[in-house]
């Protein structure tokens, strides 16, 4: 299985027009994958190349326009070079020392500062000059780290490489996304239904990583449709130390499953390795204060092909408008880049699962509203707590249970929607 462009570390290119951006990819990955030409302004949108970098693994580079283009249309391509800030893990500033180190290399240093982003200080194009030269232009500068290579003959390529494994933030994904919550030996069975939104053939992606890590970890997965998962427990001869459930059978997972086992979702772990799960959590009482007429948005990061009854389209929408008793103001806005603005127009922002977005852009996402003060909450947490179970679906972190436990109410409701439930077994 090949490793997905959201598990990689993201690593932009910077630079003026002609610096060489380019032909850096391909001295990097070995290989001519970027179009290089003496024409300035050759790369207009962002271009995304994945590749290897051992001992670093996966990574995607990421070649953006000049930040030096002019006119209107070159404005626009500076504008979407910046938003790729959004995703980007580690920044490669690219300089030739004919143009030097100027206000549009300062521009983009300041963009990184705000956004946290390490930058390496790539000086190209060393071939054509003299040591000396070079020494006497930069050292003053005191840019640091600093590389200097030749993308044309390949010299300084593997320092560069050894930069950005050094400087490759340690915290740009988490270790597992389960592996942590289980030990070796144990069983975790997930539950996942077979239905319409199911893609034919395949699981989808969160299915796949949550399954593989559990290996990994050296414990044993069991799979199970949502009705055959009360008869699984009795199959084993030891008690499972987790359920993982998809949440679209949240209610039936719950009633199936002891108490006194973890019960959590496929959606939830990925608030967590992908995001804030916390800041999530917190965001599902705002669902309560919404109000007929509000304006809420729907986030999805990939653009899929929306089902009859699609959880994002259809189905959250109309547990929504239930639980206010009015119609909504729903917006859905999907695929990749920054949330839209003004984004203090909505009330509420429900996110997807984020399968698709790398963990940056995820938190780059959920820092967009608080800085909007508009509540975020992704789907696993809304819809656990739209069926009565968030408090259970939460058992594997009890430390975010007591957020959505202020009151004995929100438990009450859980344990009464439970019994009901069991009621209709």
């Amino acid at each position: 299985m090949t490793v997905p462009k959201s598990q990689r570390l993201h690593i932009a290119l910077f630079g003026r027009r002609n610096a060489g951006k380019s032909s850096l990819i391909n001295a990097l990955t070995g290989q001519d994958l970027a179009i290089v030409s003496d024409v300035p302004g050759t790369t207009t949108d962002p271009v995304f190349k994945a590749m290897e970098i051992l001992p670093l693994g996966p990574v995607v580079l990421i070649d953006t326009a000049g930040i030096d283009d002019v006119g209107e249309l070159g404005q626009l391509r500076k504008k979407k070079s910046y938003e790729v800030f959004e995703k980007t893990d580690l920044v490669l500033l690219v300089i030739d020392p004919q143009a030097g180190y100027g206000e549009f290399e300062k521009e983009v240093v300041q963009k990184a500062q705000k956004t946290q982003t390490p930058v390496i200080y790539v000086i190209n194009k060393v071939d054509l000059y003299q040591p000396s030269e070079l020494l006497e232009q930069f050292k003053p500068l005191n840019l640091q780290p600093v590389v200097f290579v030749s993308a044309l003959t390949r010299k300084g390529i593997d320092e560069l490489k050894q930069a950005i494994i050094n400087h490759a933030p340690k915290e740009w994904i988490l270790p597992t996304v389960v592996g942590d919550l289980i030990n070796p030996g144990d069983v975790v069975i997930c539950v996942i239904p077979v239905d319409k939104a199911a893609p034919k053939g395949r699981l989808i992606l969160p299915q796949q990583i949550v399954i593989r890590d559990i290996i990994d970890s050296e414990a044993m997965a069991m799979v199970v449709k949502e009705r055959e998962l009360i008869h699984a427990f009795n199959y084993l001869n030891k008690k499972p130390s987790l359920v993982v459930t998809d949440a679209s059978v949240y209610n039936k997972a719950a009633a199936d499953t002891p108490s006194d086992i973890r019960l959590t979702s496929f959606s939830i772990l990925f608030a967590r390795y992908k995001g804030d799960l916390q800041t999530l959590v917190e965001g599902v009482k705002a669902v309560k204060n919404l109000k007929p007429g509000d304006k809420v948005l729907i986030s999805e990061a990939c653009t899929h092909h929306p089902v009859e009854d699609d959880i994002g389209r259809v189905k959250i929408p109309r547990w929504l408008r239930a639980q206010v008793g009015g119609d909504l103001d729903i917006d859905v806005k999907a695929g990749g880049g920054p949330l839209p603005e003004p984004l203090n127009q909505y009330k509420l922002i429900v996110h997807c699962g984020a399968c698709m977005l790398n963990r940056k852009e995820m938190l780059s996402r959920i820092m967009q509203a608080k800085v909007a003060g508009v509540p975020i909450v992704n789907y696993g947490v809304i819809m656990a707590h739209i069926h009565g179970v968030l408090h259970r679906a939460l058992s594997p972190f009890p430390h975010l249970q007591s957020i959505i436990s202020e009151t004995m109410d929100d438990m009450k409701e859980e344990i009464e929607s439970l019994k009901k439930i069991r009621g209709r077994r």
